[in-house]
Order: C-alpha cells, then sequence, then structure tokens
C-alpha cells in the first residue's frame, strides 16, 4: 500500500518516514484542511526528503475557508508554485472554483501552467464542486493533464465509509485517465479494508501509520 501522509510541520516528517511514509503531503495549520507552509519549513523538508528518496507535495493554499480566490490571492500561489519548482519539489496540489461551485479554468490554467515539470494535484475542493459538474471538471483536469484527485467522495464530516460509494463512482469514471486518492478519515485501522473495497493502491491521510 503506497501511502501519502500529511503532515503540518517538519518535526512529523522524520517520524512518518521512519514509520514507512512513501510521500509526504506538507501543509501549515491542518485544522482549516492545510494551507502553504512557510519557506523555511518547505526547504528543510525538502532537503530530508530528498535525501531519503521520498516524495513531498506541498500545498498550495494562502488560506482556510473557501477556494474562490480574488486576483492577489492567485499571485501568491502562483508565486508559491514557482518556488516550489526552484527548490525541487516533487509535486503540488491545489484547486480553484468559481462563486457558483464549477472549476475556475483561467485560475487553474495559470497555476498548471507555473507548475511546469512538477505533477499537480487537485485536492479536496473537488469534493466542493457542485455535483452535476463533477464529471466535466474530472475530464478538463485529466485534458489539463493533472495527475491525480484528492477527494473524500463527500463533506469531511461524513465519515469515509459512507462516501465510499462516490469515490468508487469517482474511480470507475476516471478509468485509468487519472489517479483518484482517496482521503479524509482514513486511518491505519481501515485502511486495509478501504483500499480493499475500492480497489486502490494508493491512500492519503495524517493517520495512516
Amino acid at each position: 500500500m503506497y501511502k501519502e501522509i500529511a503532515v503540518e510541520n517538519f518535526t512529523d516528517i522524520p517520524h512518518a518516514v521512519m514509520a514507512g511514509a512513501d510521500r509526504i503531503e506538507l501543509n501549515d495549520n491542518l485544522a482549516v484542511g492545510g494551507t502553504s507552509p512557510s519557506l523555511g519549513v518547505l526547504q528543510e523538508s525538502a532537503k530530508y526528503l530528498h535525501e531519503k528518496d521520498v516524495s513531498l507535495v506541498e500545498m498550495i493554499r494562502p488560506r482556510g475557508g473557501n477556494f474562490v480566490y480574488n486576483d492577489l490571492e492567485l499571485k501568491m500561489m502562483e508565486a508559491d508554485v514557482f518556488q516550489a519548482q526552484k527548490l525541487g519539489i516533487d509535486a503540488v496540489a491545489f484547486g480553484a472554483l468559481t462563486a457558483d461551485g464549477e472549476l475556475d479554468e483561467d485560475a487553474l490554467e495559470l497555476l498548471i501552467g507555473a507548475s511546469s515539470g512538477m505533477q499537480v494535484v487537485f485536492h479536496m475542493a473537488f469534493d466542493e464542486l457542485a455535483e452535476a459538474t463533477r464529471f466535466d471538471a474530472m475530464d478538463w483536469l485529466i485534458d489539463h493533464d493533472v495527475d491525480r484527485i484528492l477527494t473524500h467522495g463527500g463533506p469531511l464530516s461524513a465519515p469515509i465509509e459512507k462516501t465510499l460509494p462516490q469515490i468508487k463512482k469517482y474511480i470507475e469514471y476516471a478509468n485509468g485517465r487519472i489517479q483518484i486518492l482517496p482521503g479524509g478519515g482514513i486511518t491505519a485501522e481501515n485502511a486495509d479494508a478501504i483500499a480493499s473495497e475500492l480497489g486502490v493502491s494508493a491512500l492519503h491521510g495524517s493517520r495512516l501509520l
């Protein structure tokens, strides 16, 4: 099982690597779903993980709350993506929506363009999309070479056991064209059962180890 571990400071990283993490998603402030980490934390984390040959994903999110961003916030996010490139970060995770719950295609084209050479993850903003638009959104993300979608399959307030049927629908629709990475409420105790039910070989969480 490939385990992507969400952490919010450098202190957690050596423990996660020793426990068997395959990839680290580095955030600040996981209490609000994760925001962009500071440059200092990012630099030391990248150096450590590259020495250990463990992949690093940087969360690109200027604040908690919704995923509707203004031009200044997008400028900040673009700058963070360029900084990630300079540091040799393996992947960046972001999402941007319009006020009516659709993909903010202009914002995403800006950020995807800045991400050249890195993998791109569309994070759990996917679960905030208007339900009727999600499959079209997936097609758009595939067409724009996004590598994977991180999803809980529904609101994070719902136990993942309740949202597995929706995640299955995403996996079936994706049909191998993009990776669907389940996350949110997955622990070391339920991971094997969830992976088996969904037929996936990779999971995301902060309590997977």
